[in-house]
């Protein structure tokens, strides 16, 4: 089994292992209808979409049978299996946030039958609300203005009145000079890209999310680096990129995603936020996360530690599709539900939680480095180091050297498998790491110069 090893942990919101667990969170969050995220129970989070269909004027009749359908056997599933509550995430399809009339009215259905499911079974309940990010429809992308942008801030703006308890976003911030860094295995432009770009895209973004849920009462939970970081990661399995430089991705992901909650974000973060973990360790926010649950949308290296110190388990998204018992969302809430009750009854004794946490870890954590980074001691040692200087690029530099440091460390010591094809990369991002500059203001004008200079508008990142 995998030893945890305790480290200082003083400037964190969590500052001892053995408070690092599932369920319990520094800053628990209420919301919905009596729904408490963080405060005991870990929570399971149910995400669905549509079969491959047109969404347009012509099939909205059939859209919204389906999502009735969905919810309907979703709330009359958790009722029979004694859920101890019930979040839901709908996260629009593109089509839904260009015409943001599609998605409140999406909202409108699920809150409706929550409510009702509340009432009529006392299940606490909430909707998450997540419009997706379209503002990279364009190359390059306008991420403060036009009309992709307009659309997200009437989502933003009306989701309370349609009846949505929490408001999240996957954003995209950065995402056009990344996309080819990954595949070259560029580690200074995808520093670049989460360090500056992302990080002051969040700034922007969070301020707006942030103030709209204030103006109308609802929560503002949470980002994700996944077109990033889980970008990387679904490379790496097909072996595309190598599993060590998607590690150091998701490292340089944590002061991107920690944006949000210095704007006035409470969490629970994203599902799809690997990165997680961090934010729970430096913030104290809840989380929820996804991993052997979220097979039905991608395959990862980290399907059982995932789950180690999360608040909230979710299955990512899954369509709705018939299996041989039920259609494939009630099948999922089913799979969550019986995850939580696992951990609810490990966590009936803290050993046991302990326990329980320490297996999920020691089944992941030494056969991949990408599963190894999410070992609750090394996200208190890696936090610990991130958060001792102050800005997001500091941060993101701090943060892929740490990471490189423990990586190489750990393979020493033999706790972390690295595939020998792999080990010539560990020289090789060292000296990445070795070349990024001290100075932002450095970094970029190399990139506004460069060729990664026609991939964005700096004045659109208040550059």
């Amino acid at each position: 089994m995998v030893q945890l090893q305790a480290g200082a942990a003083g400037t964190l919101a969590v500052r001892r292992l053995e408070d690092f667990v599932f369920g319990v969170a520094p800053k628990p969050v209420t919301c919905g209808r009596g729904l408490r995220i963080g405060s005991g129970l870990v929570i399971p989070e149910i995400n669905f979409t549509l079969p491959p269909m047109r969404i347009e004027d012509a099939t909205m009749g059939e859209i919204r049978r389906q999502y009735q359908e969905m919810i309907d056997g979703i709330c009359k599933r958790a009722v029979e299996l004694e859920a101890p509550g019930l979040l839901v995430e709908f996260e629009t399809l593109p089509e839904m946030t260009v015409r943001p009339a599609i998605g409140l009215e999406i909202v409108r259905i699920l809150s409706e039958a929550l409510r009702a499911c509340n009432d009529r079974h006392g299940l606490p309940t909430a909707l998450r609300f997540t419009p997706n990010d379209t503002r990279d429809h364009l190359r390059p992308p306008l991420m403060r203005r036009g009309p992709y942008m307009d659309g997200m801030r009437e989502a933003f703006g009306k989701a309370a009145e349609f009846g949505a308890d929490l408001l999240a976003i996957e954003s995209t911030g950065g995402k056009e000079v990344c996309d080819e860094a990954l595949m070259m295995g560029d580690l200074r432009t995808v520093v670049f890209a989460l360090g500056v770009l992302g990080a002051r895209d969040m700034k922007f973004l969070w301020d707006e999310i942030v103030s709209a849920c204030r103006r109308t009462g609802i929560v503002a939970s949470g980002d994700t680096a996944c077109g990033f970081a889980n970008t990387a990661m679904v490379l790496a399995e097909q072996k595309m990129i190598p599993r060590v430089f998607a590690t150091l991705v998701r490292a340089a992901t944590v002061p991107r995603s920690l944006v949000a909650y210095e704007c006035g974000a409470v969490g629970p973060s994203k599902d799809c936020a690997y990165e997680g973990p961090y934010m729970k360790a430096i913030a104290g926010v809840p989380i929820a996360m996804e991993g052997r649950t979220s097979a039905c949308a991608h395959l990862s290296p980290v399907g059982n530690i995932a789950q180690a110190v999360c608040d909230a388990w979710s299955n990512e998204s899954v369509q709705n599709v018939r299996m041989l018992s039920a259609p494939a969302p009630v099948v999922s809430l089913e799979q969550l539900t019986y995850d939580c009750r696992l951990l609810q009854a490990a966590a009936e004794t803290k050993s046991g939680a302990l326990a329980m946490r320490d297996w999920l870890v020691s089944s992941d954590a030494p056969r991949d480095p990408q599963a190894w980074v999410l070992r609750p001691d090394v996200v208190l040692a890696l936090s610990e180091r991130i958060m001792s200087v102050r800005t997001p690029y500091e941060r993101t530099r701090v943060a892929v050297r740490g990471c490189l440091d423990m990586l190489r460390a750990a393979k020493k010591r033999g706790e972390v498998r690295i595939p020998p094809a792999e080990e010539p990369w560990l020289d090789r991002l060292q000296r990445q790491v070795d070349a990024l500059p001290d100075r932002e203001e450095e970094l970029v004008d190399e990139m506004r110069s460069g060729d990664a200079g026609a991939k964005f508008l700096p004045a659109e990142y208040g550059l």
